[in-house]
């Protein structure tokens, strides 16, 4: 579906906003003050920090993935919707 180079392009940039919003975010939060329904969290920081980073990588993956595909060019209306096998002369493309 994508190719090499658009992958990159939604992985490198979700790669880097993940590794700022960590920054930001834990500039600001320690981990250990996190707590889930009410109980403390039991990781230590580093997995926090981990989770967190990717958490944060897959959000962006999955915006610039959602991006990359609504950019996609639709389907023509000249298109022939036929398979190539059954294709009447006068369609497009054929």
């Amino acid at each position: 579906m994508w190719n090499q180079k658009q992958l990159m392009l939604i992985v490198w940039p979700a790669f880097m906003s993940a590794c700022l919003l960590e920054l930001v975010v834990f500039a600001l939060v320690d981990p250990l003050d996190l707590h889930w329904s009410g109980r403390a969290l039991p990781w230590s920081r580093q997995g926090v920090y981990t989770a967190a980073f990717f958490v944060f990588w897959a959000a962006g993956l999955l915006s610039g993935a959602l991006t990359t595909l609504l950019r996609a060019p639709m389907p023509k209306v000249s298109d022939c919707p036929f398979p190539i096998a059954e294709r009447p002369e006068d369609c497009p493309h054929g």
